[in-house]
């Protein structure tokens, strides 16, 4: 009996993430789980540096993740880095800080492996089926899109439209003006042209969110409802679309200060998830899909389930 205790951490643009687990791939044992708003990405993610607040934060996240890994007796340790370290200037510095300070070595991956990690999270998470998919995974700083189902990928890219670049572009005034939804809506019109192609190709049935913003939004629905919702007992959620839209609606329309008092939407997300929500009603329209579906399962699971696997 191999008993490995894993820890993974998917060190993203506004976000790092620590999953410690064991057990077998398909269901495995969380131990312990953390999430950090670090905001690797903030002031810096469109000028391509990490400034030095935000190197200073990742740096404390990384040192504090090696206390929990001492701490819960890890046998395998994986860290993975996405598209802001990948983007940065200072990225290779940052890798090379951690080592020396924590032993942590990072393994910087590229945008095509990043969406092969989502879709194995995605497909362990059990809600693939025979039918084509379009999953959609929304990060600080860049966005995978995944056509496939349950037996293989068929077509996969990473763009750098993150809710970090785009909020940085289109979102500097609350509410946001109609002027910038049309500006965003053009500026995913011309750069989302290969994905567009490839849904003609593939005809996704359903839209598979991935993590991220989709907890908050089925967060806020249902506790809007009155319903009690446990984010960690929750590996898959389908969205009733009206009730979507709805909260889709809400968010685009609020101030910060309405979705700071909104219960469901965690403080890093509270500005974010004005351009998720607008990404993800545009992707909804453009593509028709009225079927949407939220996985917690995500990169960090794909990573877990290759290593246990």
């Amino acid at each position: 009996m191999d008993n490995k205790r894993i820890a993974v951490m998917d060190l993203g643009t506004n976000t790092f993430h620590l999953l410690i687990a064991e057990g077998p791939a398909d269901n495995f044992t969380t131990i312990f789980k953390t999430t950090e708003a670090v905001k690797l990405g903030e002031d810096g993610i469109n000028k391509g540096t990490i400034q030095p607040q935000a190197f200073a934060r990742g740096l404390a996240a990384m040192q504090r993740f090696q206390d929990l890994i001492l701490e819960h007796k890890v046998t395998d340790v994986k860290a993975i880095a996405t598209s802001a370290i990948r983007s940065a200037a200072n990225g290779q510095d940052f890798i090379n800080q951690v080592e020396q300070k924590t032993g942590i070595r990072i393994e910087l991956i590229n945008g095509e492996q990043e969406a092969g990690y989502i879709y194995k999270g995605i497909d362990t998470s059990g809600c693939l089926t025979d039918s084509n998919a379009l999953i959609m995974d929304i990060g600080g700083g860049s966005v995978e899109f995944i056509i496939c189902n349950e037996d293989e990928v068929l077509w996969k890219k990473s763009f750098e439209i993150g809710a970090a670049r785009l909020m940085d572009k289109f979102h500097q005034t609350d509410p946001i003006p109609v002027a910038s939804i049309k500006e965003l809506t053009r500026f995913l019109d011309t750069t989302l042209i290969d994905l567009f192609a490839a849904a003609l190709k593939y005809k996704p049935k359903t839209l598979i969110g991935s993590s991220g913003a989709f907890e908050s939004f089925a967060e806020v629905i249902e506790l809007k409802k009155g319903r009690k919702f446990n984010i960690e007992q929750t590996k898959v959620y389908e969205f009733d679309t009206d009730d979507l839209l709805d909260v889709i609606e809400l968010l685009i329309k609020s101030t910060h200060a309405l979705r700071a008092s909104i219960k469901g939407i965690i403080p890093v997300r509270v500005d974010m998830i004005v351009v998720a929500s607008l990404l993800t009603i545009y992707m909804m329209q453009k593509l028709a899909l009225t079927d949407v579906t939220m996985s917690t399962y995500s990169l960090k699971e794909g990573v877990l389930a290759q290593m246990l696997g």
